[in-house]
């Protein structure tokens, strides 16, 4: 990025066509399963931004071969065992990378140290360390860096109270290599993405009810993965083209896995024009094209239980909750202390910045909407966050006055694309 610091200024019609990257969650996935499954992986449309570059170090680190053939498209192939690698594991912003190469490194006899930049080394990492230990592993630190000692693991029931599918994920990938049951309790889904791809690697993995467990089978077999388009990048010119009068974009391939897409069924619920078109089937996820139009939204009170299925989506939402009539009612909102940011206040004070009207609660927020552009005009920090930049360079799209973001350089962290795409739809960002 040009500058680290950027302005949205409100702009004409978008139109056009979005292309956005790969989905981060399954590009996660896709190189850590590639370097344990047996054989070689080939990988289509991998995001290759900051977060999971530093994956495939990692996955390279550990003993894979792990190759980069052309835009998105990856090679790895794995040894028959997991080493301690030579140096830290450097995870960079991304919790998802860190969290689920704990788990896999967890069930090899060898040691390994992960660090990480200043913001994820303020993370929990205890949510994942605590199952682990149980299952065998022993751990140093809480938060990072932590060292994982693996190997010899035993079974283990574990209830996922939070709903992570990054701990559910780092739990299953410890249990391929552990001696009993290894199973998952949810009172609400998370993600399954770790399920679906497990599968595709020949594992076995049973469902019933809230439940996850793996099967007697639990080697994997190399295949080949294309990653769908990500849903949490198109959250940003969906809402923009949303919100712009006089808009309509189209976004390809993109994933639309019901446990992803709670932020389109809110923006549905509040009045939206957005369409599915040729819906299909792809590497044993759900695709398709999307197609939004500017639309008067209305606020709406979004339920608590949606939260797992959209946690990503609420610094966006906001946006839209703050050029709606009416207000909009966010709870179950307490994984968003513990993101990149303290995501919620992050939100609360770029609204307040913008001249939107806002009540933060200790897991919730209240937006009142403006019925149209909002006031704008704030220097929004984005406490160094993609999702912050990214939701106030949108409202800035809108707003009456242009609204700036400090620090905007993290974004390439999960769509390196951002500014070049938002600008080739007609978006003014500076």
């Amino acid at each position: 990025m040009p500058s680290d610091r950027l302005e949205g200024h409100r702009c004409g019609p978008l139109k056009g066509v979005a292309e956005v990257p790969g989905d981060k969650s399954i590009s996660h996935r896709a190189l850590i399963f590639g370097g344990l499954a047996a054989g070689t992986t080939n990988i289509e449309g991998l995001l290759e931004g900051d977060d999971v570059l530093h994956t495939a170090a990692a996955v390279r680190a550990f003993g894979a071969e792990v190759e980069r053939l052309g835009d998105g498209h990856w090679r790895v192939t794995s040894r028959s065992e997991w080493r301690s690698p030579d140096a830290p594991i450097d995870c960079g912003n991304s919790g998802t990378g860190a969290r689920l190469l704990m788990g896999a490194a967890a069930g090899w006899p060898i040691r390994a140290t992960f660090t990480g930049d200043a913001s994820l080394s303020g993370r929990p990492m205890e949510r994942v360390l605590g199952p682990l230990r149980q299952m065998g592993a022993r751990t140093e630190g809480s938060t990072l860096p932590v060292t994982v000692h693996g190997g010899t693991l035993t079974g283990i029931s574990y209830d996922n109270v939070k709903s992570s599918a990054q701990v559910k994920t780092a739990i299953l990938l410890a249990g391929l290599r552990a001696v009993g049951d290894v199973e998952v309790h949810e009172a609400l889904p998370s993600r399954d993405h770790t399920e679906n791809m497990l599968r595709a690697f020949g594992v076995d993995v049973e469902q019933e009810g809230g439940t996850v467990r793996l099967g007697r089978h639990r080697d994997m077999v190399a295949t080949d993965v294309i990653v769908p388009r990500d849903p949490s990048s198109a959250a940003f010119p969906i809402v923009a083209a949303l919100l712009v009068p006089g808009s309509e974009v189209e976004l390809p391939n993109i994933l639309i896995n019901p446990l992803r897409t709670g932020l389109i069924t809110t923006l549905k619920e509040m009045g939206g024009d957005i369409e599915y078109r040729n819906v299909r089937s792809s590497g044993g996820e759900q695709v398709a094209d999307i197609i939004v139009r500017a639309s008067t939204l209305t606020g709406v009170e979004v339920p608590a239980e949606r939260a797992p299925s959209m946690i990503d989506e609420y610094p966006i939402l906001a946006i839209a909750a703050a050029c709606a009539g009416g207000t909009t009612i966010m709870t179950g909102l307490e994984e968003l202390r513990v993101k990149e940011s303290d995501r919620l206040s992050a939100v609360a004070e770029g609204l307040g910045a913008c001249g939107v009207e806002y009540q933060e609660g200790k897991d919730s927020l209240t937006v009142r909407g403006a019925g149209g552009p909002p006031a704008g005009g704030g220097e929004v920090a984005a406490h160094h966050d993609h999702r912050i930049a990214m939701s106030f360079l949108v409202l800035g799209l809108v707003a009456e006055r242009p609204v700036a973001v400090d620090s905007a350089g993290m974004i390439a962290t999960s769509f390196p694309t951002f500014l070049p795409l938002m600008r080739n739809l007609g978006a003014d960002i500076r």
